[in-house]
This record gives structure tokens, C-alpha cells and sequence, in this order.
């Protein structure tokens, strides 16, 4: 059944005040309103916001300001979550395998070796200062933090010099242990470093240098990186003195921190104070 013209009209009329009202919303002429709201409603809405989010933007920057002059830009606020160093070793592998004979074999681990003593070269180190040993060197004090001196021959027949392979060469490797950074850190007691070969009937001689692998308290404690520019760390060099009964023998070797407050046994955290490491020489 088709519908009366009059009807078609008011339905026409329905669509038109339809259209009508959505383009006087964007625009009305009539009123001069954009949106709803007129010119003057707008600008004031948006001074309200300009300045509400300024003093937001204004409060927030005030309050980084103010807890940054309570901060240290050397030192951390907080350092309870490392309050004891981890030791890792270099070159930086858990399983050292070579074959002696080889030198493609073992050049990389004598590449990293190289390239970690670099900082300790004796020409470097004679500009730093010579410190009284078995003494801390504390200068909280100081504007400018001294560095002393850790010579690469300090390390003699694991220093790269006398032997540029690091012993590799003749299937006794250098291995350097070293404890990560830890700021304010000063170890009671002397520090040295132990290392001890498992699953294995007899001891495996080995080698330390420095003797008896002392970490000296005169390089402790550490002011951080921008307090404490060129500063080195204490290093271990272990020489493992295998024979040829051992090559082709994996050997898992753990060194720990020993003689001193630093722990060396959480089993929660098996670099806390130690680390474990594999090496397999051939022929």
C-alpha cells in the first residue's frame, strides 16, 4: 500500500530539520555559535586549561626539582641491593676450550685479554699515584678522587708481555678474576682470590698473581665513574698449570673471594662472591 503525498511531505520536512539541526550544531549563523558554544566560550575554556595544566606541568617540575638537589650524582641513594661484589672472569667465557697447537683455536680468548689489559699498560699506570699498601684509600673528602696504580706486569707471566698468548700457547692458560664494582665498598680483613678444580682425585697446581691473588685494600673503596675518572679495578690472574695427563679433561674450576666479610655462598646467587668456569685443553 503506497503512501499519501501529504505523508511523503512530513517525512521530507523530518529529514530536512534533521540535517538542519546537525549543520547549526558545527555552525549556527544565526547565534554565531561553533560547536555549542560561542567564540568567548571557547577562549575561556581554553585559558581555564592553559593555566590548569601549566600549574600541573609547573607542580610536577617543581617537585623533580626538588628531589633531585636530595640526590648524589655520584653515588647512588640506595645501595642495600648490592651490597656484595660478584667476580667474573676474563677472558669473558664459562667454557674455555682450545686446542694448544692451534692458534686460530685460542686467539680470540687472547684477543679479549689484550684488549682488557689495554688500560693497565705500565705507561698508563705510572701517571696514577702509588698507594700505601694494605690501607684503605679514603678521600671522601676530596674534590678529585687519586687513582692508584695496578701495573700489567704486576700480573709477570700472565700479563701479555713476556708470553703474548697468555700461556695458550703451551696448554697452561691465564685466566684474570676480577669483582665487579661496588661503591663505598671496603672489604674487612685481606682479600685474596682461591681457586680449587672439582670432581678431580688430585689438586691441580696452579699459579697467582699477584702472589697468593691479593686484592690490596689500597683500591678500595670506589667513589663511581664520575667521581672516580680512571679508575681500575683489582685483578687476579690464575695460571692453570695443566699437564698433558689433563688435556682433553674437562676441568670446572671455581674461584671464590676468600679472607675477608665478602660473602661467597649464597646458593640463591652463584656469582655472589665466586665464579664457576669450564676449560678443556688439547693437544
Amino acid at each position: 500500500m503506497s503512501s499519501s503525498p501529504q505523508e511523503d511531505k512530513k517525512e521530507d520536512k523530518k529529514e530536512e530539520k534533521k540535517s538542519s539541526s546537525w549543520r547549526d550544531f558545527i555552525y549556527n549563523p544565526q547565534t554565531g555559535e561553533f560547536m555549542g558554544r560561542t567564540a568567548t566560550s571557547w577562549a575561556l575554556i581554553f585559558i581555564f586549561y592553559l593555566f590548569f595544566y601549566g600549574f600541573l606541568a609547573g607542580m610536577f617540575s617543581l617537585t623533580m626539582w626538588v628531589m633531585l638537589q636530595t640526590l648524589d650524582e655520584n653515588v647512588p641513594r640506595h645501595r642495600d641491593r648490592v651490597a656484595n661484589p660478584g667476580l667474573v672472569i676474563r677472558p669473558p667465557s664459562m667454557d674455555i676450550a682450545f686446542s694448544r697447537s692451534d692458534p686460530e683455536k685460542y686467539g680470540e680468548y687472547v684477543k679479549h685479554l689484550e684488549d682488557f689489559l689495554k688500560p693497565y699498560n705500565d705507561s698508563i699506570q705510572e701517571r696514577n699515584d702509588l698507594c700505601l699498601v694494605g690501607e684503605y684509600t679514603e678521600q671522601d673528602g676530596e674534590q678529585e678522587k687519586k687513582v692508584c696504580q695496578f701495573k700489567r706486569s704486576l700480573l709477570r707471566q700472565c700479563s701479555g708481555l713476556s708470553d703474548t698468548t697468555f700461556g695458550y700457547a703451551e696448554g697452561k692458560p691465564c685466566i684474570l678474576v676480577k669483582m665487579n664494582r661496588v661503591i663505598g665498598l671496603k672489604p674487612r680483613g685481606d682479600p685474596y682470590i682461591n681457586c680449587t678444580v672439582k670432581q678431580r682425585d688430585s689438586a691441580l697446581a696452579m699459579q697467582y698473581f699477584p702472589s697468593e691473588g691479593r686484592l690490596d685494600k689500597m683500591y678500595f673503596p670506589y667513589y663511581g665513574k664520575k667521581a672516580h675518572p680512571g679508575y681500575v679495578q683489582p685483578v687476579v690472574a690464575v695460571k692453570l698449570l695443566l699437564t698433558k695427563d689433563d688435556y682433553d679433561v674437562e676441568q670446572t674450576v671455581e674461584c671464590k673471594v676468600e679472607g675477608s666479610d665478602l660473602r661467597n655462598n649464597d646458593d640463591r646467587d652463584k656469582f655472589l662472591g665466586r665464579v664457576t668456569f669450564r676449560v678443556k685443553v688439547s693437544e
